[in-house]
């Protein structure tokens, strides 16, 4: 904590400089190592705080065990928990990029407007995910399903540590319930894919050529307004080497819109070269059937019973409803540890 504490100093002497304000666009980089210091060391402080007043309260109980201090020592305990659990994912949180802001990319899988309506049920528990950790979210691209869903969304999510966060979410998640579009009330399986991408802005060094896109150019569709819908403002580019394909079309300028989704081919390019380097770590240690187990990384199953299970890390969940509403705290940490471990 000792060098966050002097980083943060010699930060907060930078800003106090004369001039120093004279080019915002400079000091973003620098405004944001000043908010991840800031909250480092916040939690640092107050993982002591809380250790300290525990012994206080242990030393208190030693001498005076009426029921006020024991319910004070073990309202201090919980509070202690707590707080080593957040240190704990800081600590976990240690890879390049984990605190990135996120770009999420949810498409339905074969199945139509069952499989686009478990799109939709992932978007929002995402969303109510950020909202729950005060994440802002942004819509880079949203593509409306016919009947009832969506057919593809990708987000950009704001915030400390969001890549590290959720970077484990990418994969296919399936859903078994029985169905609300099956007038024969029969049970159905449903699955869509989620990818997450770390969203480095400027700092991405992946080169593009331009010979090695298509860029095509076309109306929006779904509701609109104000021209979105009437003008040729969508834009879709393949990275022809790759294959990748993005689009955005929630921007009523053509140009923004090849901005936006040009952003997004870069994090998604940049990720690929991530998980190159990361096979390639992992085929010195671990067998081709630990690598290939599982693209399917979660089942959220509500019928013929209710329970949420993450293959990696085997952790069940019973309250689904919870999870569906944005409660991914304790998957999200089962997997950060299992991908340290």
């Amino acid at each position: 904590m000792a060098g966050s504490k002097t980083r943060l100093t010699e930060i907060e002497n930078q800003l106090g400089q004369p001039g120093a304000w004279d080019n915002p666009d400079k000091l973003t980089p620098v405004l944001k190592e000043k908010s991840r210091l800031e909250a480092d060391v916040s939690l640092w402080e107050g993982l002591l705080k809380a250790k300290t007043d525990l012994e206080e309260w242990l030393e208190m109980a030693g001498e005076d065990q009426s029921s006020d201090v024991l319910d004070s020592l073990n309202e201090q305990i919980s509070l202690l928990s707590s707080t080593l659990e957040d240190t704990e994912i800081a600590l976990l949180l240690g890879q390049p990029h984990d605190k990135a802001d996120a770009i999420l990319e949810i498409h339905p899988g074969a199945g139509g407007t069952e499989s686009q309506d478990w799109a939709e049920m992932l978007m929002r528990m995402y969303r109510r995910f950020a909202d729950s950790h005060g994440f802002d979210v942004e819509v880079l691209d949203y593509l409306q399903a016919d009947e009832a869903g969506i057919k593809s969304v990708t987000l950009l999510l704001k915030g400390t540590n969001v890549f590290g966060l959720l970077k484990g979410e990418s994969g296919i998640h399936r859903l078994i319930r029985i169905s609300p579009f099956d007038s024969s009330g029969r049970r159905h399986t449903s699955f869509a894919s989620v990818g997450v991408y770390p969203d480095l802005g400027q700092d991405i060094t992946i080169e593009i050529k331009p010979d090695e896109l298509r860029i095509d150019v076309f109306r929006a569709s779904g509701p609109g307004g104000q021209s979105v819908n009437t003008t040729d403002s969508a834009v879709r580019i393949t990275h022809l080497p790759s294959g990748i394909v993005v689009q955005s079309q929630n921007e009523k300028s053509q140009l923004r819109n090849k901005e936006t989704a040009l952003k997004i081919l870069k994090a998604r390019l940049y990720e690929l070269e991530l998980q190159k380097i990361e096979e390639e770590k992992r085929s010195q240690y671990a067998n081709k059937e630990a690598i290939a187990w599982g693209s399917q990384i979660r089942t959220y199953t509500l019928q013929p019973y209710r329970l949420v299970k993450d293959h990696r890390t085997n952790t069940e969940i019973g309250n689904v409803d919870a999870v569906l509403d944005g409660d991914l705290d304790t998957l999200l940490r089962n997997y950060l540890l299992h991908f340290h471990a």
